[in-house]
């Protein structure tokens, strides 16, 4: 029995001891994206800005999940909607990064969807510059407001030009935004959620949500 409760008692100290350590990690994590990116309006990489045409915004009747699934599906003519998707699980299945890119990778097997998290900002903006580059929207996780409240939210980048400072966004809240790159990096950081709940903290803090996260679509045949 002595045997048994020393286990019980180091398997207790690991356990309190990881749940102490996970949220500090993604605390050195979530500092370290803040990174100055004021380079990228003298850089002449950046100087052409690029667009995805093409793209209809569909009001999300379900999930912005599915509702941006629908958006690419339209755009890679593969017909998919938003019913569709519902229909198919009974649920919602995007609630999480990772479950969103795995739900792109069984929707669009002709792409490799990769997640890419905690992105320094310079890092975000180039590989949101290098998809719209190769005419592919990228997919990302922000802070978006609903009906005055802000809120967790998948939205489609459409366009990046970078002289006139201007993002340009298909929301499935049901319209087309252009925002500035500060305003953009303030909301992909999540630093522009004012009074976030507690239970989207704890996410955060124990990697079930992230910040500074983008979808990458590339080509399967490249692997």
């Amino acid at each position: 029995m002595k045997i048994v409760r020393k286990i019980a008692v180091i398997i207790l100290i690991l356990f309190l001891l990881v749940a102490l350590i996970i949220p500090c990690v993604n605390k050195i994590r979530t500092v370290r994206i803040k990174n100055d990116y004021s380079d990228i309006f003298k850089n002449e990489k950046y100087h052409k800005p690029v667009f995805v045409s093409g793209i209809t915004v569909f009001p999300q009747k379900y999930s912005c999940g599915y509702a941006v699934i629908q958006m690419i599906s339209q755009w890679n003519n593969s017909g998919l909607t938003e019913e569709a998707l519902y229909k198919e699980h009974g649920k919602i299945v995007t609630s999480t990064g990772r479950a969103f890119a795995k739900e792109m990778n069984r929707k669009f097997p002709e792409y490799k969807t990769r997640m890419y998290k905690y992105l320094k900002n310079t890092q975000l903006i180039d590989k949101v510059y290098e998809s719209l580059c190769t005419g592919v929207p990228v997919p990302f996780e922000w802070a978006a407001k609903k009906d005055g409240e802000w809120t967790l939210h998948y939205s489609l980048i459409t366009g990046l030009d970078v002289p006139a400072n201007k993002v340009t966004i298909a929301n499935p809240y049901g319209f087309v935004e252009e925002i500035s790159l500060e305003d953009f990096l303030s909301r992909t950081s999540f630093d522009a959620y004012e009074k976030m709940p507690l239970f989207i903290k704890l996410g955060f803090a124990y990697g079930v949500f992230e910040r500074n996260a983008v979808f990458i679509l590339e080509p399967e045949q490249s692997y």
